[in-house]
């Protein structure tokens, strides 16, 4: 076996990497690969065999350059597996990113790749939790949205970013913008939202819809920041408070705080990555009742090492046990963090529970 050879990684970073190997932290894989002298095995830094000394580690920038110098593949983490299905998905990305036109199909891209469809989406899951599909849907939006803050025309925007109609575009644009293509280009100037605050079991509680649904609902202690809140988060919209208009929202949303089911299919006009997207469907699918941790809901969304990210998802969910992100705790049981305090995560539970 051949050790310390000029393909191992020796940087003034690699304090940060035996840092990654010792959280067992899933973000820097495929971006670095550890290998342990007495074992003769190289790992990903997420792996779950025990750490080994920090004396006998090297690192190594590719799975190839640690099984050139003698290493063996670790059979819990994989490595080379993920290695392979890194690669293809970066070069799939590269593909879909440098091309105009959205009718590149996922059998175009597998035929350049010399890959299997189920090999190419197996990955991309794994990888990224998204499909190839998913992810270049996502891609052609940010161009759009792109050239829009750049000054184009809606129109020029909708074909420069690659669509083929606007139709394609104004399908799913109440979902991933919040808004229409056009209001969007204009900051969401036009866009009107009626909000009403009111008393609640867990305090103060602000709710606020636009046409197409609730875009938020906030607890907190005063009315004057809930409302700075709002209105930071839409500073170019027409906000005016309704309290008879928002009266049936307050109804399905106190249901919920009281521990009363009723508001599962409440429309919603929230904006959202695709990651935030199926981070609070999933939420949405955790029974009445019932809590998961956060590496339960990273691993039901099919991306069990993004435990930190499905975390950050939920922290910014805008809408208050209409995505259920209360009914999240830690592994150990604990409650965790909650945007709006912790004390009423507990009551929320507990009510839900009692029911």
């Amino acid at each position: 076996m051949r050790t310390g050879t000029q393909t191992a990684v020796y940087t003034t970073d690699e304090d940060g990497m035996w840092g990654a190997i010792e959280r067992r932290d899933a973000h820097f894989d495929g971006q670095f690969f550890f290998a342990v002298r007495s074992t003769q095995i190289y790992c990903r830094p997420s792996c779950p065999s025990r750490r080994p000394r920090r004396d006998r580690v090297a690192f190594y920038k590719t799975a190839a350059a640690a099984e050139v110098d003698g290493f063996r593949a670790c059979k819990r983490c994989r490595p080379a597996e993920f290695a392979t299905d890194a690669e293809i998905v970066q070069r799939a990305c590269r593909l879909i990113d440098h091309t105009d036109d959205e009718r590149i199909s996922l059998s175009d891209i597998c035929a350049q790749l010399e890959t299997g469809d189920s090999q190419l989406h197996r990955a991309f899951k794994r990888i990224l939790g998204v499909t190839p599909r998913q992810y270049a849907a996502a891609r052609r939006l940010e161009k759009f949205k792109n050239f829009v803050r750049e000054g184009a025309s809606v129109t020029d925007s909708i074909y420069e970013a690659g669509y083929g109609s606007s139709s394609r575009l104004y399908e799913n644009a109440a979902v991933r913008l919040g808004m229409t293509p056009a209001v969007y280009r204009s900051g969401g100037q036009g866009v009107k939202i009626v909000y009403t605050v009111g008393e609640s079991p867990l305090g103060r509680l602000l709710i606020a819809a636009t046409e197409r649904g609730l875009c938020s609902v906030a607890f907190g202690d005063d009315d004057s920041q809930l409302y700075d809140a709002l209105e930071r988060e839409f500073p170019a919209a027409e906000i005016t408070r309704n309290d008879a208009a928002m009266k049936d929202w307050i109804t399905a949303i106190t249901a919920r705080i009281e521990g009363r089911s009723g508001s599962e299919n409440l429309p919603l006009d929230v904006r959202a990555t695709a990651f935030q997207q199926r981070v609070w469907e999933e939420l949405r699918r955790i029974p009445f009742g019932e809590t998961r941790s956060y590496a339960d809901l990273a691993g039901a969304i099919g991306r069990p090492h993004a435990v930190r990210a499905v975390a950050r998802a939920c922290a910014s969910n805008p809408v208050a046990v209409v995505n259920p992100c209360h009914r999240i705790v830690r592994s150990d049981g604990e409650l965790g963090g909650y945007r709006w305090g912790v004390e009423r995560k507990r009551k929320l539970l507990e009510s839900e529970k009692r029911r």
